[in-house]
Parts: structure tokens; sequence; C-alpha cells
């Protein structure tokens, strides 16, 4: 079975930069997050603070990808200092963003928060946005210039709601996004990132990983803000760590700690080719670890679930390892084709044995099967069960081809491929696993009509 070349994923690699939404609440921030996404994402309400799990997905304008990230709302609350409330939660917006999009209620004008927040934002490094939301009448509306007095660039009219004004602010907002990285020039063998909530052992599973590898090649500037991509050699290939440092830092609030923990490994899984998946066995998996790593496989990259803290467990002998892993993979299913590897960052333990998984995941994501053997193989799992007949009549899959790699796609041709159940799908696919394996890497399957000149 031959081994494919790279397919070229350009974009996942260059990594996408962030645009993070900030201001008070009610202004609108979650109407404008699902009309530039476009789509209803967000939970969008007249209840003031209703954005509670904070939102993130991936826009484009002409041309130009970028992550939009949704926040809470900025309170004014009695009980806490107002400008200690406003300093945690701008900056920790401000401090995960390439740009800021401060977006405020043209209708009452400017209020104190949003000069607070102006404040903040004038100090920052990064570049700032002005939406002045809710304006309707964009042509004879003038309430917009009030804003001028925050003191932080030409502000932008709109209505989210209607959508007018929001192709201005998409041009504003593209203008003053980083410019993309050059191509890298150097050969690189693999794209590790390790990803997890806070607290898991990151830090120390990566300095375990560079102290058991050796050679250390260097560290350069990624193409996110702030983050860092080490270098290393491991068996004569060349791994690149991608974003380790952004996944390390802790964000300065603590209710803020699971949106920002997921939009560092969204960044950072956009860049990579595998995913270490770290987890602390002390806690078992949470619903937030089972996220992040679905996050990874439906991007389509391949996967890894690192158990870290191992050592801690009093009761680890076999019978324990594999009741714990059938627990896991019964949680989540997609972890049925994940390779899962218990460790100790702290003594070391196994370490090494998951850069071997991960590279043996890169090669499985890598495979290519000739046309030939796919149909060989999707005959004799036609012979074993025949499509169930759809609402039009039977339906028949013709032939089927693989497409691309990284990760393993095929496309099969029938009569009626709408009429496909999804169920049907899945044991064609745990069929294809059976034959070529792909462990640790998402497998997609795509029904297409037959082509005409096929007839």
């Amino acid at each position: 079975m031959a081994v494919g070349a790279r397919n070229g994923r350009s974009t996942r690699h260059a990594g996408l930069p962030t645009v993070a939404i900030v201001g008070r609440p009610n202004v609108g921030k979650s109407t404008l997050f699902n009309r530039i996404v476009g789509g209803r994402i967000a939970i969008v309400s007249e209840q003031e603070g209703v954005t509670r799990d904070r939102q993130f997905a991936e826009a484009d304008w002409n041309g130009h990808p970028f992550l939009l990230a949704d926040t809470g709302g900025i309170l004014d609350v009695a009980e806490r200092p107002l400008d200690r409330q406003v300093r945690e939660q701008v900056m920790a917006a401000v401090d995960h963003a390439d740009v800021v999009l401060f977006v405020v209620d043209g209708r009452s004008g400017p209020h104190p928060v949003d000069h607070h927040v102006a404040d903040l934002l004038r100090k920052s490094d990064r570049p700032v946005v002005l939406a002045v939301n809710k304006l309707d009448d964009l042509a004879s509306s003038l309430e917009h210039h009030e804003f001028h007095a925050l003191g932080i660039g030409d502000p932008v009219p709109l209505s989210a709601q209607s959508g007018r004004g929001s192709g201005d602010l998409l041009d504003r907002i593209v203008e003053a996004l980083p410019e993309p990285a050059d191509a890298e020039d150097e050969e690189v063998d693999l794209r590790l990132a390790v990803i997890g909530k806070p607290n898991v052992g990151k830090s120390s599973f990566v300095n375990s990983l560079l102290g058991e590898s050796r050679v250390l090649v260097h560290d350069e500037a990624g193409t996110t803000r702030d983050a860092i991509d080490t270098w290393l050699e491991f068996d004569g290939k060349r791994i690149c760590l991608v974003d380790t440092a952004g996944l390390r830092r802790r964000s300065r609030v603590d209710d803020e700690i699971e949106f920002y923990s997921r939009l560092r490994a969204t960044a950072a899984i956009q860049r990579a080719d595998v995913c270490l998946l770290i987890a602390d066995a002390r806690t078992g998996l949470t619903n937030q670890d089972f996220r992040i790593g679905e996050d990874a496989w439906k991007a389509g990259c391949g996967l890894v679930l690192v158990v870290n803290k191992w050592d801690l467990i009093e009761d680890r002998g076999p019978d324990v390892v594999a009741a714990f892993e059938k627990e896991l993979r019964e949680r989540a299913p997609f972890l049925r084709f994940v390779p899962i590897i218990t460790i100790s960052a702290l003594t070391g333990k196994r370490v090494r044995k998951v850069l071997e998984l991960a590279r043996t995941v890169q090669e499985e994501r890598q495979k290519r099967i000739p046309t030939a053997e796919v149909n060989r193989i999707l005959g004799a799992l036609l012979a074993r069960k025949q499509p169930p007949q759809g609402p039009r009549g039977d339906v028949r899959i013709y032939y089927a081809s693989q497409v691309s790699t990284e990760p393993p796609e095929f496309v099969l041709f029938a009569n009626r491929p709408r009429d496909l159940q999804e169920s049907y799908l899945r044991f064609l696919s745990n069929g294809f696993r059976r034959a070529w394996s792909f462990e640790g890497s998402p497998l997609r399957l795509l029904a297409r009509q037959r082509r005409p000149e096929d007839r």
C-alpha cells in the first residue's frame, strides 16, 4: 500500500489571526458575531449577560480568513471595583487577539464603561476597530460621531441586525489584520500541537519532551501573535511543536479559562498535522477535554490522547488501563480510533513513546490506497450488506476512489447519493478502517452522483 505525498495545507500551517469582540452587555456583540460568521452560532437575547459560554468560529472576508471570538459583556456591577473588572475582562480578550473589535451602542451614546475600555485599549499594542452598532439609517445618522470622544480612531456605523454597514466594518478589520507570514523554507516532517486544559501538565510534558530529545534546533516566532514554535529532531525527523508557548500560558481571569484554552487550542489545531491532547489522570477526562479533542478531530488533524500524571494513580496495572481506555472510548465515539497512552511527564516515563505514536499517526494520515484496492474492499462490503432502499427506490454504489490525504478522504459514486443513510456510511467507514486502519486519523466519506459519462 502506497503512502501519498503531503497534499498541501498551507492555510492550516499559516494559522489564522484572531479578532476578539469586546464591549458592554446588550450592545449587539453576539448579533454582530453571527452576522460576520454567517450563522446563528451565538445566543442572542435582550437580557444582559446572556453570553456565558464564549463562542468562536472561522470567518472570511474577500479571501482574508480569521478567527472571530465573541466574549461576554463587561458588566458595571456595584459590588465589584469597576476598574478591576474592566481591566480583567478586556485584557483577557486583548491578550489573545491580533485585532480587537470594540462594539458600542449608537442609540445610547458613549457610556462610562466604554470610556474605561477605550482607555485600556489605547494602552495596548493591538489594533482596534470601533463599531457603532444599532444605527438603522446610516445615510442620515450622525450618532456615531459622538464616539470620536473615545479617542481610538474613526468609528464605523452599522446595524448588525440588518447587516447595513457590515461590509465597511469588515474592510476595516481586514486592513488591521497582520500580514500573513512567508512560507517556511525549512522542510518539516511533522507539525505537532500540544493541546488541553490548563494545569494538566502540558508545560511539564513539553519540557520532558525536549529533555528526552536532547537536540533543540531553535525557537522562532510563529505566525500568530505571541506564538513560539519549537523545533526539535527525533530519530532523524524534523518536528515543529506548534504554538506551545501560547498553550502554556494561563488566562488572567478564572471564568475565562475554558473559553481561552479552547481558543488557543483552535489556533494551534489550524497549524498542526497531529495534536497531542494532554489530560490529567487524577481528574479523568471532563467535557472540556472531549470538546478540545473533538475540535481537532473535526478539523482533520491526527490525534493522540496522552493521559499524564499516571504515576499518581495507586492502582495502575494492565487491567486498570484497559478499563480506563474502554470507558473513554464509550464516552466519546471518535476515541475508538485514537491511540491512548498513559505517561508521567514528571518522571519522563513513556514520553518518547508519544512522539513515536504521533509519527505513526501522521503516516496513517498520509496513506493513499490504490483505486483497485479501494473497490476490492468496497465490493466485499457491498456483498455483505447492500445500502438500504431510499425513498425513491434502490440505492446503488458503483465504485469509489480516494481523492485526498491528510486526512484520508474517499468519494463514493452512487445513483442516489443523497439517499445513503448515515448509518450505512458508518458501516463502510468501519470496513475501510478494518482494511487499512488509519489509526489516529479522521476518515471522511463523500457521496456523489455518478457522472453521466460513466453510465
